[in-house]
Formats: structure tokens, sequence, C-alpha cells
């Protein structure tokens, strides 16, 4: 099922999102069921909005919960022919000091790409769709996906991220946005209401 979009402006956004209460779902059928329920609807939607990443915040649900998928950028990018996660309640164990820059944009924020600077690498934490505990490092586009993601579990977004001046240059977009005037090819949620 696609589920609808929330936009910039929207207040789950800015949330800080709760855990999932993994030890009630592990042994409960129905709980299990409707958490992949969910996660295949999560997934579904960022497909069909073409997407590469999605958190719960961004479909209105605030839980710490993300999905990241690389493998339709393996063409140019070959690190990603494999790199789709599905992460639980991920926890950031560590990052480099050394940083990259990247333009990024988000299904949150349509049509807008800004240049973010993220650690380069990061160690994160995470229980898989299994519920599974899971530890890896990432690095390169595939770090920056899951960075972007992670963001969004804290009540943050990248343009939170950028130069107070490049602010100002799409301040009246993100103006826009706030009040509703959005064009998107799929389904959203904004502080006005529903499009």
């Amino acid at each position: 099922m696609l589920l609808p979009i929330y936009v910039y402006g929207t207040g789950v956004l800015r949330e800080m999102a709760a855990p999932v209460e993994i030890e009630q779902i592990k042994g409960n059928e129905e709980k299990l069921k409707e958490l992949r329920e969910f996660i295949e609807n999560m997934y579904q939607t960022m497909k069909h909005a073409d997407g590469v990443g999605i958190a719960a915040p961004q479909v209105g649900v605030s839980k710490r919960i993300l999905i990241v998928d690389g493998t339709g950028l393996a063409d140019d990018m070959p690190q990603l022919k494999e790199f789709k996660k599905i992460m639980i309640n991920p926890e950031v164990l560590e990052e480099s000091s050394e940083t990259a820059e990247y333009s990024e944009g988000c299904l949150s924020v349509p049509d807008i790409h800004c240049d973010v600077t993220r650690p380069k690498i990061i160690t994160v934490e995470y229980y898989n769709e299994n519920l599974e505990k899971v530890k890896e490092t990432y690095d390169g586009f595939g770090c920056r996906m899951v960075e972007h993601e992670l963001d969004h579990l804290n009540g943050h977004m990248f343009v939170d991220r950028i130069s107070p001046i490049r602010r100002k240059l799409i301040g009246a977009k993100l103006t826009k946005l706030q009040s509703g005037k959005v064009r998107t090819s799929y389904k959203t949620v904004t502080a006005a209401g529903r499009k």
C-alpha cells in the first residue's frame, strides 16, 4: 500500500522518533506481521516516489525505522549493487572525523538539492527485518544514504546542515513547502493538509 509522504513543515519530521519495542514483537506473530507490512508499505512508497531512502517519520510514523536501497544506482556506483538495508532502532557507534560532501535531495523536501558535509565513515548497530542485531561500517554513497535517513529519526533534515547563506537562498522555496505549495508525482501531507 502506498503511503503519503510528509513534507517539510509537518511536525512529525521534527520529532525524535521512538524506538520500536523489539522485545514485544519477538515471538508475537501478529505484531511481527504488522511490522513487516509497514516496512513493505514504506519500501513501496519509496520506490513509487523514485527515492533511494525513506524513514518512518516521512510517512507520518514517529518510529525508528529506515530503509535505504542503492541497488538502482549500481550502474554508476557498482559498490551499491547489493546495498539494500532495513534498519530498526539504528544507532551510530562511531563516525570518522574525516568528512565528505555530496549533493542531497529528499522526498520530504521536493525539488531542492544542496551540498551537505557529513562524516565519511560511520559504524551503525541496528536490528534487521528478522529482528537480528547487526553491526556494519559504511563509507561512500551508502554511508551518505544511511546518514541522511538517520537524521530523520532524530528530527533533523538535510537543509538543517547547509550554510546560512545557502539556506537563505532556498528560503522562499522552503516557505512555499511549509504553506502547502508542493507538486510531486506522489501523494503528500503538508503542514496545510493532504495533497
